[in-house]
């Protein structure tokens, strides 16, 4: 279960540009030159920037197989949603689509 929503958290689309590895590196360099010249308070704010883009630079070279523990969640899925008291709406505000509760075997009445 967790494995999964986990997937589908770090892969859920985001609002606006996506963000490429180049344009973080650039980034990275511009925080970098920055740094040189920031008060103790920018300086800060810019190192916690840098911190981030380097996290979200890793994130992006990781590779999850969302098949694999998609497949588990299908099979675990159902009697998980009945012990647990989880409805199909539940599920499906935390990401899981429509046709993965169907493989499941979870429909709208459950």
């Amino acid at each position: 279960m967790r494995a999964y929503l986990e997937a589908l958290e770090a892969h859920k689309p985001k609002r606006g540009r996506k963000r490429t590895p180049d344009s973080i590196k650039k980034r990275l360099a511009a925080i970098d030159d920055q740094l040189q010249s920031a008060d103790r308070l920018q300086a800060l704010h810019l190192r916690q920037e840098r911190r981030d883009l380097q996290d979200e630079l890793a994130a992006m070279s990781e590779t999850v197989d969302l098949a694999g523990v998609e497949k588990g969640f299908i099979g675990a899925a159902k009697d998980y949603g009945q012990r647990k008291g989880i409805s199909y709406a539940t599920w499906r505000e935390v990401g899981v689509t429509p046709a993965v509760l169907k493989k499941a075997g979870i429909s709208r009445s459950d």
